[in-house]
């Protein structure tokens, strides 16, 4: 008789195997790290002996929304992109912990797993907070940060990101599943891109697709509300402790370059916590993109991967500053 450990990695193979929205020259891969099963997109890079990049998306997100980026830094940095546990094609954590900590534990656990540490690290939302917590805990897993929109607490939040909050709270989750149960997944799939898009004239007929397929596939899954509704309820968790858990306050704590992107027209994040992140974080530069929502790998992707390769070169040249600083050849 299977054990749980065997039921549960050929349960995260199947939801793998065909999992909409793998482009071409990407490959999604399961693995066991201690206590949870992952799936892992990859896209190789365009050359030998370049880099680690790990990719960590947003509060409802999945691998693919890293695609466009992925390859336009094939000739940068060796890009993997981890489906969170209950996101993708990962299956739920055994202990159903969905808070920053639980994701950020996943995050670490599948680079030490891996060995590929240090790596350059990117988040999305959601992500943004979780690699914070890995930077600030695990400064040996991450040679630089890269933070797209990251959800950090806001003393003044959005109008148009309550209503994503509001996800969290107890019950939610099964109104929503009662008054979304006869709509369809395209039209759910329309409303999330048309939210975290700056410009939704931007959304092509390909990505409109794979949203759609992607969403028809997720719905279907019996943890589908659960991950989503814990996820938002962890993030909203995270945003109230105070002292050393503190998002900002582990901001602080990060040593490794971190490179801040956000979106002039994100509905969700607003541009005033650029301007507190770029004070939180030592060594950091703010890319402002003015036409960008909340997804700007996505929208702009060409845009980001510039962003990144100036910020290595500053990076490098800030490091090389420092080791003469401190007398080293």
């Amino acid at each position: 008789m299977p054990s749980t450990e065997e039921q549960r990695a050929e349960a995260a193979l199947a939801a793998a195997e065909g999992w909409p929205g793998v482009r071409d020259g990407e490959t999604i891969r399961t693995t066991d790290v201690p206590g949870m099963t992952l799936a892992v997109r990859r896209r190789a890079g365009g050359v030998d002996g370049l880099e680690p990049a790990l990719l960590v998306h947003g509060l409802g997100g999945s691998s693919r929304n890293w695609s466009a980026l992925m390859e336009q830094l094939t000739a940068d940095v060796e890009c993997e992109a981890i489906d969170l546990p209950g996101f993708g094609a990962s299956p739920p954590p055994p202990t159903r912990d969905y808070s920053v900590y639980g994701h950020a534990r996943a995050v670490i656990r599948l680079l030490d797993a891996g060995g590929r540490a240090p790596v350059h690290l990117f988040g999305n939302s959601l992500g943004g907070a979780v690699v914070t917590r890995v930077a600030a805990l695990r400064p040996d897993l991450v040679r630089t940060l890269t933070l797209i929109a990251p959800a950090m607490p806001e003393r003044l939040p959005r109008l148009t990101s309550i209503p994503t909050g509001l996800v969290g709270l107890p019950g939610a989750t099964r109104l929503l599943r009662w008054a979304t149960r006869d709509q369809p997944p395209g039209r759910r799939a329309r409303e999330v891109l048309r939210l975290v898009y700056g410009n939704p004239e931007r959304i092509t007929p390909l990505e409109f697709a794979m949203a759609e397929a992607e969403m028809e596939r997720r719905q279907g899954l019996p943890y589908f509300w659960e991950s989503l509704g814990r996820s938002t309820r962890g993030l909203l968790n995270a945003y109230t402790l105070g002292g050393q858990h503190s998002l900002w306050r582990q901001a602080e704590r990060v040593l490794a370059p971190t490179l801040l992107v956000y979106g002039a027209r994100d509905r969700l994040v607003g541009v005033a916590s650029a301007r507190r992140a770029s004070r939180a974080f030592g060594f950091s530069r703010l890319v402002v993109l003015p036409e960008a929502g909340h997804v700007a790998m996505m929208e702009f992707p060409a845009e980001v991967a510039g962003a990144f390769r100036e910020f290595l070169t500053e990076a490098a040249v800030a490091a090389g500053d420092r080791g003469e600083a401190d007398g080293r050849p």
